[in-house]
């Protein structure tokens, strides 16, 4: 049974990747290009500066050598799939976690466990860890702190889904007490304050406490100006609108994936349980 559930999420899970990539194809890669392009005309400018600065005594030098693949091929097949792989592996992982859950979070039917667990799966895993630290495009945070962004990330992701463990094992034992609906909210304020201190205690990237200069010449993630000796820009900013947009298109991307895994999961899950709620039996319980 539990093979024929995770094939089932796996299914989804690749279809859900394929219909991510089609929506991030149009609306989040045509702004990755746009901060390429500015990544590529600020390290110009602070060339020329150099240059300049030096008296024309400083060579040109290219920044990051040449691309094993070009913008066309990571744009389409790279982004394609890994995002397919992304969608199959999340897939899988739901299944899993669905298999655990089924006939232990409470009378709940296939479907609607398939659809709840969707959207936590979304919450912990995406949205949790992205409220802390966002979604980037190229050109926005420094290359040095790259590694302690990655595994603070990571600390967020796993500790949200124990939160959301913990909180579900809470609501459950309050549920004799307090009723369903109590018990769900006391278990569901519980996740937030948890998550919520969390993100206050973890380290903020956006204004790093060093030396300017070691980190392209502004403390922020965001680039700032370029300016010359005299003061005056020589090149813009980041365009703050376009990191909005990077921002809003990367959730929607997640939050289409998850919907889409949950979508498709409900049905063939159905029609592999029927539609009744599914209950463990004692003995199975006590050995899980």
């Amino acid at each position: 049974m539990e093979k024929r559930i995770i094939a089932r999420g796996a299914l989804a899970g690749l279809l859900a990747g394929l219909v991510a990539f089609v929506f991030a194809r149009i609306f989040a890669e045509p702004l990755i290009q746009d901060a390429v392009d500015y990544e590529s005309g600020r390290d110009e400018a602070q060339d020329a500066l150099d240059h300049a600065a030096a008296g024309g005594a400083v060579a040109d030098h290219a920044h990051g050598g040449g691309e094993l693949f070009s913008r066309t091929v990571q744009g389409n097949i790279g982004i394609g799939v890994g995002m397919v792989l992304f969608g199959l592996a999340m897939g899988a992982l739901f299944a899993v976690a669905y298999a655990i859950c089924l006939g232990r979070v409470g009378n709940l039917r296939p479907r609607s466990l398939a659809l709840l667990l969707a959207g936590a799966g979304f919450l912990t895993i995406y949205f949790v860890p992205f409220v802390k630290y966002p979604a980037n495009p190229p050109a926005v945070g420094h290359e040095e702190t790259i590694g302690q962004r990655s595994a603070y990330y990571l600390i967020m992701v796993l500790a949200s889904v124990l939160f959301l463990i913990l909180a579900v094992i809470l609501g459950q034992r309050l549920k004799p007490r307090l009723g369903t609906w109590n018990a769900t909210l006391v278990a569901g304020a519980a996740f937030v304050v948890a998550a919520g201190l969390l993100i206050a205690l973890l380290p903020d990237f956006g204004k790093l406490p060093t030396n300017v200069a070691d980190y392209g010449g502004h403390a922020s993630e965001t680039p700032l100006p370029l300016r010359n000796e005299a003061g005056d820009i020589v090149f813009p900013g980041f365009d703050a609108d376009l990191l909005y947009e990077f921002r809003v298109y990367a959730v929607a991307a997640q939050a289409l994936l998850w919907a889409v895994i949950g979508l498709v999961f409900a049905p063939l899950i159905e029609r592999l349980l029927g539609n009744r709620p599914i209950q463990v039996a004692p003995a199975e319980t006590a050995a899980v």
